[in-house]
């Protein structure tokens, strides 16, 4: 993990770098997208814990970011209060998570991964059918709120403030699970993915391992979505489609599966790409599927996974050998050794 913090400190301070200039210039496009790329790095985020630590594919992760986005939408527009979309959001995705869980973690291989789409499938489609939640259409007219940090408070209108907001939400989630699976948790993951018919004979529970990391990437999705309808004061049936699912998907893939950071750098990547190339021409997605099989052919561990062991030896090099000193005890007429 050493290696994988120094790369998330870098993205870190790329990321006030790219505030500081957008602040000095007053260009808030580059802004914009670069919280909406952190957004969506949240839910790519979830889907490395699940695939990268337990070998779980979900291909319907975007179920609980629509929850959390349309949870935060309907509080919004009741009482415009940050903490308490944020509450509400975490609220809801932690019931629909555990729900999905049980569901989804009676199969395992395949059979997950298509469960896991079949679910958001079904939610997405019945919130494309519900008037009451905008239908096709979405919800429009999300009012631009004030976040309060005691006296202080920070405009989601604001470009700049609402960009360091949103770093911070989704640093804290990576830093929080990437303490979590540096403890016998992560552990347990691992194990699972490894070899799953041995863990119970280490004395663990399989199915309450990976329920727990099932509703825990459910939880960092839907605190993720949340963010989305501050950022662009609408929300739509979209959110929960496969396409969104699958998006985070390439970008742990580009990224590199099972590093963590990979997924935030990927999706950083993948949204940055999206905008240039779409910018250039209208069949951006045929480029961005040659990009995705090139790396897959040629950096099958991702870009993370590339540089990830090079910058572990530079690392390593630069650690002082701490060698014990190993204590010999000397009996009468024993050779010195």
């Amino acid at each position: 993990m050493r290696a994988s913090h120094v790369l998330a400190l870098i993205f870190v301070a790329g990321a006030l770098a790219l505030a500081v200039i957008g602040a000095a210039t007053g260009d808030t496009f580059y802004l914009r997208l670069g919280t909406e790329a952190l957004i969506f790095a949240g839910l790519a985020l979830s889907v490395d814990l699940l695939l990268g630590y337990s070998g779980a594919l979900s291909l319907g992760q975007a179920l609980y970011f629509g929850v959390g986005a349309y949870v935060s939408a309907l509080t919004l527009l009741k009482v415009p209060s940050f903490w308490l979309a944020m509450l509400a959001a975490g609220g809801a995705t932690l019931v629909a998570s555990i729900i999905g869980g049980l569901i989804a973690n009676r199969v395992r291989g395949v059979y997950f991964a298509l469960i896991t789409f079949g679910l958001a499938q079904v939610v997405s489609k019945v919130v494309y059918n519900t008037r009451e939640l905008g239908a096709s259409d979405g919800m429009i007219g999300i009012p631009v709120i004030d976040i309060g940090f005691g006296p202080f408070s920070v405009s989601a209108g604001n470009p700049v403030g609402f960009f360091l907001i949103v770093l911070a939400i989704i640093m804290g989630l990576y830093w929080l699970t990437a303490y979590l699976l540096d403890t016998p948790f992560g552990r347990v993951l691992t194990a699972l993915k490894a070899n799953e018919k041995r863990v119970p004979f280490l004395g663990y529970s399989v199915w309450r391992a990976r329920m727990f990391s099932y509703v825990l990437a459910g939880l960092i999705a839907g605190l993720s979505g949340a963010l989305y309808p501050m950022l662009r004061g609408f929300v739509s049936p979209e959110l929960m489609f496969f396409a969104t699912s699958g998006n985070a998907v390439i970008s742990v893939i580009l990224g590199g599966v099972g590093t963590l950071i990979g997924a935030i750098y990927g999706s950083v990547l993948l949204v940055v790409l999206k905008s240039i190339i779409g910018s250039w021409t209208e069949h951006h997605l045929i480029v961005i599927g040659l990009i995705f099989m090139i790396c897959v052919m040629f950096l099958p561990k991702g870009l993370i996974g590339f540089i990830r062991p090079r910058l572990e030896e530079r690392l390593s090099e630069k650690t002082p050998d701490a060698t014990p000193l190993t204590s010999v005890s000397l009996q009468p007429g024993s050779a010195k050794p």
